[in-house]
């Protein structure tokens, strides 16, 4: 490799906080087409509440990166009318909880059209969504409200776990011809990773899960803001003498359960960890579907760990809710003891 390539390769190789990855991200997708366009609450000049837009509004012009009223059912609904016309509208909801005035629109209208239209109509428009805790944000600021869109057909729902992800994710999302539900875990923000800037899209992370660790007697599924928290856990447990394997799941609509399954095949136990409601969250449908391909394999049953049946608390209260590292490794050991 001669010096100059290692120069380019160098000079590509980046380390961002998880929000300046998918600005860049961002700011990549609009170089390559300028019909994409950037809509939402303040994410103009101001470059929105998490500054994850900032600098895009000065560099495309008020056309490209639009202010809009505080009117979420609003946004998706011009955003689907903008799509129809040609454009690939990336909408930011400002906080998870304020997603649900565009409930509707969402649910009836952009998951339904390319259905109703046997195929004709695409409407590949972007919902970021800044979602989890972690923040000590006020009520409404603090939802994981994953699990509604994932239970509707039509909607691609992702959420990267690493800043590197987080990058060519956005860039995937806004390429795709389907309406894709970006959720961003908001209380990883500010965490920094290493990013390929020159890395190219179109290498599955909307649909593949990834195994960010590799280990043989556990295997912990996370997804969004708890993959740092399994990545935390495995280093715990390799100090205790437990090898737990991590799955980054990347989707859960649709889910990749192929490779969660050869993990678990490999390790024979299995753990879900999400900050969502354990109840009837996407771990539910994980372990289903590990319990019914893997159910000769499996060693005990899959336990899931996750936020409790109860609205999201206050903000003192919401380390005692979040999956925590002693929560999961709590797991860890009583499926192990099982």
């Amino acid at each position: 490799m001669t010096a100059q390539v290692e120069a380019v390769q160098h000079n590509n190789m980046k380390t961002l906080p998880f929000a300046k990855a998918i600005n860049a991200g961002l700011r990549q997708a609009m170089l390559q087409d300028d019909k994409v366009m950037i809509m939402g609450e303040d994410v103009g000049p101001l470059g929105g509440v998490f500054r994850v837009t900032e600098g895009l509004h000065k560099e495309f012009g008020e056309d490209r990166v639009v202010d809009t009223p505080l009117a979420e059912s609003g946004i998706i609904g011009t955003a689907i009318g903008l799509a129809l016309r040609g454009y690939r509208p990336v909408c930011e909801i400002q906080f998870d909880g304020f997603i649900f005035p565009g409930f509707d629109q969402i649910t009836t209208q952009l998951a339904k059209m390319h259905y109703r239209s046997r195929g004709r109509l695409n409407l590949p428009v972007v919902i970021r969504v800044p979602f989890g805790g972690g923040i000590g944000a006020v009520e409404h600021h603090s939802e994981s409200p994953e699990a509604l869109f994932a239970h509707t057909a039509g909607l691609r729902v992702v959420s990267p776990g690493s800043a590197q992800d987080a990058y060519t994710m956005i860039q995937e999302a806004i390429a795709s011809p389907d309406p894709v539900l970006f959720f961003e875990p908001k209380g990883r923000y500010w965490e920094k990773g290493p990013v390929d800037l020159a890395a190219p899209i179109g290498s599955n992370t909307l649909t593949d899960a990834v195994v960010a660790r590799s280990g043989t007697d556990v295997t912990l599924v996370a997804y969004g803001p708890t993959v740092a928290t399994a990545l935390r856990v495995a280093e715990a447990a390799a100090a205790e003498g437990t090898s737990v394997e991590v799955v980054d799941l990347r989707a859960i609509s649709p889910l990749d359960t192929d490779t969660v399954v050869q993990s678990v095949k490999k390790t024979g136990h299995c753990v879900v960890v999400h900050e969502a409601v354990t109840y009837m969250g996407p771990g539910a449908e994980v372990a289903a579907q590990v319990t019914e391909r893997c159910f000769y394999e499996l060693q005990a049953p899959v336990l899931r760990v996750g936020g409790f049946h109860t609205p999201y608390p206050v903000a003192k209260l919401e380390h005692d809710y979040l999956p925590s590292l002693d929560r999961v490794l709590d797991a860890v050991d009583r499926v192990l003891a099982h």
